[in-house]
């Protein structure tokens, strides 16, 4: 009898440190590695749309720097728990200028498929806007819907306050895939 009742902490304390492992790991991946998210909005269209669910790598820019046309998210820094998802267009020490509809980095033109329509609202960058030694410019795909960099609600972003890439949408399963 006492066999067995040891056999049976023995298998309870197996299955509670099993358990505190499995937690662990998990704090440690979403707090570090990565994490899902929903899209919410049509900022993205065209690229994203609203209700998609991504995976998002948060450990990837620990080791190397943000790239042109990577999607981000970043927190809003109006608004406590919203995050904004962008495509960063402007690099740090460019020059980004909108003029005509279209974006110019360092006066040259800007090649990109990612916006679908001349831009009309051309906001902070109708003037050049330089980015500093750690700061990126940001756009929405969906041009003239989208809050991004051109506001001053939004600006330019750091480095810093990129929590990570936007690299999977696993929802819809029909959509499913890298970005």
């Amino acid at each position: 009898m006492r066999r067995k009742r040891r056999s049976i902490v023995r298998e309870v304390v197996s299955w509670i440190f099993y358990l505190a492992a499995v937690v662990m790991a998990a704090y440690l991946m979403v707090t570090y590695v990565c994490e899902r998210t929903r899209v919410q909005g049509d900022s993205m269209y065209g690229t994203l749309s609203d209700g998609d669910n991504l995976i998002v790598d948060k450990i990837s820019y620990r080791f190397m720097s943000p790239k042109r046309f990577d999607i981000v998210v970043f927190p809003f820094q109006y608004q406590e728990d919203t995050y904004y998802i962008k495509r960063i267009i402007g690099l740090p020490g460019e020059t980004v200028q909108i003029s005509d509809g279209n974006i110019y980095i360092n006066g040259s033109r800007l090649k990109e498929d990612y916006g679908y329509e001349s831009i009309r609202n051309p906001g902070l960058a109708s003037k050049p806007v330089t980015l500093g030694e750690d700061e990126y410019f940001v756009l929405g795909d969906n041009r003239n819907n989208s809050s991004d960099s051109r506001e001053p609600s939004v600006g330019n972003i750091t480095g810093d306050e990129i929590v990570g890439k936007a690299v999977l949408r696993i929802w819809p399963l029909n959509r499913l895939g890298f970005l």
